[in-house]
């Protein structure tokens, strides 16, 4: 399995208020959330943002409330993978559940820059600056992992082993 796109770069300490504001929580319907997806951090993300782009952060993404409507609005913006240093674990979880890859490797979040395009393998966990040409290791999922989110997320999964 395998995201390939070009680099959408952010900081330390995204939070999910910033990933889907507050104010567009009465909508659980992707699209809509897609629309709002990171315009408090930038307005532009979304009218830019293509279907298998990446997300590259620093430490701590996905802080603050536990909210699911945050990965399910980057993944339905068209986002493949999330990449950062560290994942706020509360979002680590739910993106997994929600189908959403994200890998956590401190090399390529410093190494990444906005405009790259990258390619992300995530049976092995390498993922290549196709820009730069280098290479970083990230963790790979474990099988169980993998097989969640090739079934687009946990309900899914669990409807698919009956």
């Amino acid at each position: 399995m395998k995201a390939e796109g070009r680099v959408f770069k952010f900081g330390d300490n995204v939070d999910t208020d910033v990933i889907i504001p507050a104010r567009y929580l009465n909508s659980s319907d992707p699209a809509e959330l897609a629309e709002h997806c990171m315009e408090d951090i930038d307005a532009e993300f979304v009218k830019k943002v293509k279907k298998g782009d990446i997300i590259v952060a620093d430490k701590n993404f996905g802080c603050g409330s536990s909210r699911e409507h945050a990965p399910i609005a980057i993944k339905a913006a068209g986002v493949s993978c999330v990449i950062a240093e560290t994942f706020a674990r509360i979002f680590y979880r739910n993106a997994i559940n929600i189908g959403l890859p994200i890998l956590e490797c401190p090399e390529a979040s410093k190494a990444i820059k906005a405009g790259d395009e990258v390619v992300v393998d995530f049976d092995s966990g390498v993922i290549t600056d196709k820009t730069t040409g280098e290479e970083f290791k990230g963790q790979p999922f474990p099988e169980f992992m993998q097989k969640i989110i090739k079934s687009e997320g946990l309900i899914n999964y669990i409807n698919s082993e009956k």
